[in-house]
């Protein structure tokens, strides 16, 4: 039994770990390959994330997924370069939104150099992704772009927030489909489009992929208020520094409208408060480590977790769908 991946996943078959080893690294020579530019500093801005490291969780999937077809089919590992680079693209844009100041244990770009360089490498990364994408053929340019519209719909919904009546965790979470959940479903579509596999097939892995990506930021949602180191390659509570309302936050509001007790509206006038102070971030941090809003983020990530795993019911039993339920398990162990 060998680990590889993000999230310490154990690959018990020695052919299936060789392929996905042997995908992974040419994944990463894809994107040194694509994020070079004749302009030095292109170059430069365009490899500062990727150089950083990450946990390459969307590629991981695509070689996984393409294991149900031919994981060796020419269109596999270009796929997973150019949903690796639409990703890093997103967290260039992101980290201007946010105003944030570390990605990936690094500097971010627009705290490096600016907003402007930052916005402008993102856009670059997007060219090349689509430069790439081109080769694979017209679906899998409209299968990206659906992806695409998916997700930066997520991202414009978050900044409009809910509209007047509708319940603002059911809007967090179809923000949070959009966002994350679109573009991890391509990933598990690429692996097993390109592949070959059977449309069905296909299908079933992409709705896999859907509940695992919703899976996957509810976790980081919890893990940015429960731990205490840089696990999730932020420094932890940025989100309530920064006044993002994420899951747990919005569970313990609905919490606060439904009881109405003094400790939660008080909590909640805390967290509205201005958390750029060190002192109130670090008290917000402290009550909501404790609440039980955290935990109830908690089993809503086990939810989807669990949802992502019952998808793959109707796929024959494999190494490869092992440890696709593996990455279920690792996702809500993340959460833990």
């Amino acid at each position: 039994m060998t680990v590889v991946g993000p999230f310490g996943l154990s690959v018990r078959d020695q052919a299936l770990e060789a392929d996905v080893q042997a995908g992974m690294a040419a994944v990463e020579e894809g994107l040194l390959e694509a994020t070079k530019s004749e302009v030095p500093f292109i170059t430069e801005a365009a490899q500062h994330l990727v150089k950083a490291g990450g946990k390459r969780f969307r590629p991981l999937l695509v070689m996984l997924a393409a294991q149900f077809g031919d994981p060796y089919a020419p269109g596999v590992v270009p796929s997973a370069v150019v949903v690796e680079l639409t990703h890093l693209a997103t967290l260039y844009h992101d980290d201007v939104m946010d105003e944030a100041a570390v990605r990936r244990g690094v500097p971010s770009a627009n705290t490096r150099w600016d907003n402007s360089v930052a916005v402008l490498t993102g856009d670059f990364l997007f060219a090349r992704a689509s430069q790439i994408l081109a080769d694979l053929g017209p679906e899998a340019v409209r299968v990206q772009a659906l992806a695409f519209e998916r997700l930066v719909t997520g991202q414009i919904l978050e900044t409009a927030g809910p509209q007047d009546g509708r319940d603002p965790v059911d809007h967090y979470l179809d923000v949070l489909g959009g966002k994350t959940g679109s573009l991890v479903a391509v990933s598990c579509r690429f692996g097993a489009m390109m592949s070959g596999a059977d449309e069905t097939v296909v299908d079933v892995l992409t709705q896999y992929g859907e509940r695992l990506g919703v899976a996957f930021q509810l976790a980081d949602d919890v893990l940015d208020i429960a731990s205490d180191s840089t696990e999730s390659g932020k420094t932890p509570g940025t989100d309530l520094r920064e006044g993002i309302a994420t899951l747990p936050v919005l569970r313990l509001r609905e919490r606060a409208a439904r009881l109405g007790l003094a400790d939660d509206l008080a909590l909640c006038e805390l967290l509205a408060s201005d958390l750029t102070d060190d002192d109130r971030h670090s008290e917000a941090l402290r009550l909501l480590r404790a609440h039980p809003a955290l935990e109830q983020a908690r089993r809503d990530t086990v939810r989807y977790a669990e949802d992502a795993r019952a998808a793959l019911a109707p796929l024959r039993e494999c190494d490869a769908k092992t440890a696709l339920v593996e990455l279920c398990d690792a996702v809500v162990h993340r959460a833990g």
